[in-house]
């Protein structure tokens, strides 16, 4: 299932959302929902939540019946917090 999933979002997604120097990547699938992260510009985009409800959503659902929903994933990789941490911790 994940890797239908990937094809539509490298397929169909990917290119509409490289117009606006974007991408897409599945996070996670799970009981039916397809967790989604856009990326590059579009992943700092106020309206990525309208990206993903017009766009995103339309393909993966539309290409995969079996997927229920699909949500943005807004989670924060634990990378970018340790690096975070550790630029706080010099400045204190």
């Amino acid at each position: 299932m994940e890797n239908k999933i990937r094809k539509i979002l490298e397929e169909k997604v990917d290119p509409v959302l490289s117009e606006h120097f974007g991408g897409s990547m599945l996070t996670k699938y799970e009981d039916g929902v397809a967790y989604v992260k856009l990326t590059g510009a579009c992943a700092t985009c106020p309206s990525a939540q309208e990206t993903l409800e017009d766009v995103v959503k339309d393909f993966v659902m539309g290409g995969v019946p079996e997927v229920k929903d699909v949500v943005l994933d807004t989670s924060v990789s634990e990378d970018l917090l340790d690096m975070a941490r550790k630029i706080l911790k010099k400045e204190s």
